[in-house]
């Protein structure tokens, strides 16, 4: 019987390049007796195949029933060690690795200058690259060394070692709190959300300043600033302060520009932070920059400024988009963007076994709020209904709240009210049981129930009185983010002046002077 894909043999083997493929049967192939090994006969086979499935292994190869694990186990550790002889692959930690190991095996042969020279030289490739930890474990090895081999400036060695194992130390720790700082805010964020009122301000900025460790700025080496000011900006998001959020973002990518070569050392960091840069200027409207940090990004990807392998390639691909589809949101052209919607979707599925089922539903509430600009509600509510049947996934508490409450908006302009009270009905419990329901999304769901009790010459009047209403907390501190989400006074606009929530949108971005 088939057996689910995500076998961890077989996506291993799905994911190969045909190089990487090639350069697996060179490397195994380099002793005769491999020829017919079992571990050779299964990988010919998964590579054929479109499913994993055991029966087909003990038809198929020579491979017993009790042999099937111990096969599959050395042939993944087979496979990791071609890959890890991949130039492609390699950066300068692996070759730290690599040069810490050469000196480990002369060590073991007693030969001590030699491993040293070795250590000496992948010191100084680690403290340039800002590699700390790899640098700290290089002279405690160095220091486990020289208490062996004696020379005449053993005294000085000592103290040159104690005083640099000491301060690659206290900078490891500084990086260890920073970067704890950074995933404590994150998983506050995915846990609790915005902060909802002055007390949670207060709160969180209470719990950021206990945890923030001292520091001088001008002492921070390059992933201690980096860390600096990833706590920074996740502080100033869950608070809603967008410009400060630019302020750290902006600081994170300067880094990289200082050091262009870290571009390829950690190109990971290096993407998320144009990723949050842009994100932080879609929320403060800032066009004229957004489209330049976007551009800059293409740029990166098309001219190999950055390492593209599987995991980089695949973040690039959804930072990218993301943030193209927030560039059709900021100038208000829905209908243009629906043709790169359609193109989007066919890479999506092209990215699925790379990118998380989060991150395809946030694709896909993107691609709704396309098709609601676009004027294409019953479209729109298809891709909501994606997220809001999404039973077993645990999302972002905002993204779940503002799907329904969008489906409701777009059930009401497609004309669909046959359901519409029972779904009115379920999206307030729903906002409760979430604890997410603010002022903006209460008065929306008030005005939705008592709809079929306005009279047609009346609605202008109700649509003009919800708009003012509304307006009072366009900028409000804790109420604004229901407006980044889902442009209700837009809509309201479009109803009220009897024109599209497009033409309305862009009306908007053409006054906008940045």
């Amino acid at each position: 019987m088939a057996i689910d894909q995500k076998d961890s043999l077989f996506t291993l083997i799905k994911s190969l390049s045909k190089s990487e493929k090639r350069q697996f049967k060179l490397y195994v192939g380099r002793l005769g007796g491999n020829a017919e090994a079992n571990f050779i006969s299964l990988f010919n086979l998964l590579d054929k195949v479109n499913a994993y499935d055991d029966k087909l292994i003990l038809e198929k190869t020579q491979i017993k029933k009790q042999q099937i694990s111990n096969t599959k186990a050395h042939l993944y550790r087979q496979i990791l060690v071609s890959l890890r002889f991949n130039p492609v692959h390699q950066n300068t930690r692996t070759q730290i690795r690599e040069q810490f190991d050469f000196a480990a095996i002369l060590y073991n042969k007693g030969l001590y200058k030699q491993s040293l020279k070795i250590l000496d030289k992948a010191k100084d490739i680690a403290i340039n690259n800002d590699e700390n930890n790899l640098a700290y474990e290089i002279v405690e090895f160095e220091k486990v060394i020289e208490s062996q081999y004696i020379t005449r400036s053993i005294s000085n060695r000592a103290d040159e070692l104690t005083i640099q194992a000491k301060e690659l130390s206290l900078r490891n720790i500084r990086i260890s709190k920073l970067s704890n700082l950074s995933l404590q805010l994150y998983s506050l964020m995915l846990k609790a959300g915005y902060i909802k009122d002055d007390k949670e301000s207060k709160l969180l900025t209470e719990y950021f300043q206990k945890r923030l460790p001292k520091y001088k700025l001008s002492e921070l080496g390059f992933k201690e600033k980096l860390f600096l000011y990833k706590a920074y900006l996740w502080h100033s998001l869950i608070k809603q302060d967008f410009v400060s959020s630019f302020k750290y973002a902006q600081k994170w990518v300067d880094l990289f520009d200082e050091q262009p070569e870290m571009k390829k050392q950690n190109p990971v960091f290096y993407l998320k932070g144009v990723n949050y840069l842009a994100e932080s200027l879609y929320l403060i409207k800032y066009r004229k920059k957004f489209k330049k940090v976007l551009s800059n990004l293409d740029f990166d990807i098309r001219n190999d400024m950055i390492v593209l392998n599987e995991n980089t390639r695949t973040l690039a691909f959804l930072y990218y988009n993301q943030n193209k589809l927030n560039l059709y949101f900021l100038e208000g052209k829905f209908t243009k963007g629906l043709d790169f919607v359609q193109k989007l979707l066919l890479e999506i599925q092209q990215y699925e076994e790379h990118i998380d089922a989060h991150h395809t539903m946030v694709f896909y509430y993107k691609i709704g709020c396309m098709y609601f600009g676009a004027g294409d509600n019953e479209r729109c509510i298809f891709y909501l209904e994606k997220i809001i049947q999404n039973k077993d996934l645990k999302m972002r508490e905002d993204l779940l709240c503002f799907s329904r409450v969008l489906n409701l908006v777009a059930h009401y302009e497609a004309g669909i009210d046959s359901n519409i009270e029972k779904l009115i009905v379920s999206t307030y419990k729903f906002l409760l049981k979430m604890n997410d329901l603010h002022q903006v999304q209460r008065k929306m769901i008030e005005f939705l129930k008592n709809l079929s009790n306005i009279y047609p010459q009346d609605l202008k009047k109700e649509f003009i009185k919800l708009h003012e209403e509304l307006k009072k907390y366009e900028n409000h501190p804790f109420e604004r983010r229901a407006f980044l989400y889902l442009d209700i006074l837009s809509w309201l606009e479009s109803k009220i002046y009897n024109v599209s929530v497009e033409s309305i949108i862009q009306t908007k971005a053409k006054k906008l002077l940045k």
